[in-house]
């Protein structure tokens, strides 16, 4: 069952975390917020104003705040470290991986000011690769909300989670999709509508481009499903499969490097159990540059209208309206795709048969 999705104004996802942070700092006095001279950047100014025995301001040096968060975690205590994505991923890998990682301690790691959306601050600061990072790391929880709101459960449910946890928040305002009553669980997808052409999977910011691009394409008679991925790890396996044997393609979009994040989490689940056509849209083996960030989400490639075309590329709508002008029956997609990669069940193909009587096509 699809959910339903709302447009309420837009809201930094950043200003989620620093909401779910206050909050799960008044329910568990354990929670202990660390920064590193950017309280104002990273939202934790309420978190700092009514908790200031529980907050501890590291200056500039990252990598002295990872292994302090980490001491403190082995006390019992539940450390969130926060800071602009390239500084608390890229500049303190190590650290990450070797004190905070390696014996599994109860770090949560909240990445603000991520993506190209970063804007004017540049290449230096545009950190595209941090999900590929963290998603490296063993055990590490990867989460991406894509609005205020999930931002908000999401600190909350990883104050509760027993182990490190990567958070990716932005600086871009962003459409908020959710209401109040929306459950966020670590390691699940959510379907917001429903369609059997192509599945498009879509994290962060791009969530809201997915719904317009849902229209963009129902209008042209293509029925997309659209997936909110906010954990990148663990995957949630089950709604991807479900799609992909459902709708016999996928698109994934990101705004980080295709290399690594979701598009490669989807691509190697896939390719292991149940191999699709996967067109993924992200940045694309390049750095950032300086720019108003909605520009640059232009130049990049990372619109609505993109996904529409990664959308019919993947599901074979692009090539055959190209020579012919018209749009490919969703059974000959079918047989085309299945024969090549040679997947179905005799079980499978019975229920295909079963979909597609009234065509003509016997494999389908």
């Amino acid at each position: 069952m699809a959910k339903k999705y709302i447009d309420s104004g837009k809201k930094d996802t950043r200003s989620g975390f620093g909401a779910g942070l206050y909050e799960a700092g008044k329910k568990d006095q354990r929670v202990v917020a660390m920064t590193a001279d950017l309280i104002g950047s990273v939202k934790m100014d309420a978190f700092v104003k009514d908790f200031p025995e529980r907050f501890v301001q590291c200056g500039i040096a990252e990598a002295n705040m990872v292994g302090a968060a980490a001491g403190i975690a082995l006390t019992g205590k539940v450390p969130f470290i926060g800071s602009f994505a390239e500084f608390v991923t890229g500049r303190v890998y190590d650290q990450i991986r070797q004190e905070v990682a390696y014996g599994h301690t109860n770090v949560k790691i909240a990445s603000s000011h991520a993506g190209i959306t970063l804007g004017e601050d540049g290449a230096t600061h545009q950190c595209n690769e941090d999900i590929a990072l963290m998603r490296a790391i063993p055990g590490m929880v990867v989460i991406n909300p894509a609005d205020d709101v999930e931002a908000r459960l999401c600190v909350m449910a990883a104050a509760e989670h027993e182990g490190p946890v990567y958070m990716r928040f932005g600086r871009l305002a962003v459409p908020v999709i959710f209401d109040e009553d929306y459950k966020f669980e670590i390691g699940k997808g959510v379907e917001l509508k429903e369609g059997n052409d192509v599945t498009i999977i879509a994290t962060g910011l791009m969530v809201n481009e997915a719904l317009e691009a849902y229209e963009l394409l129902k209008a042209e008679g293509i029925n997309a499903r659209i997936i909110n991925m906010a954990t990148i790890k663990p995957l949630d396996n089950d709604i991807v499969l479900k799609a992909a044997k459902e709708t016999g393609a996928i698109v994934t979009a990101e705004e980080h490097s295709v290399i690594g994040g979701l598009g490669s989490a989807v691509s190697e689940l896939l390719s292991e159990n149940y191999p699709v056509p996967v067109v993924k849209l992200g940045v694309n083996d390049t750095f950032g540059h300086s720019g108003p960030a909605p520009k640059l989400l232009d130049e990049f490639g990372l619109r609505a209208v993109n996904i529409v075309e990664k959308a019919k590329k993947a599901n074979g709508f692009l090539e055959y309206e190209r020579k012919n002008g018209s749009e490919i029956p969703a059974c000959e997609r079918i047989q085309n795709f299945e024969e090549f990669h040679g997947r179905l069940s005799l079980e499978e193909q019975q229920k295909q048969a079963a979909r597609c009587m009234d065509c003509g096509v016997p494999f389908c």
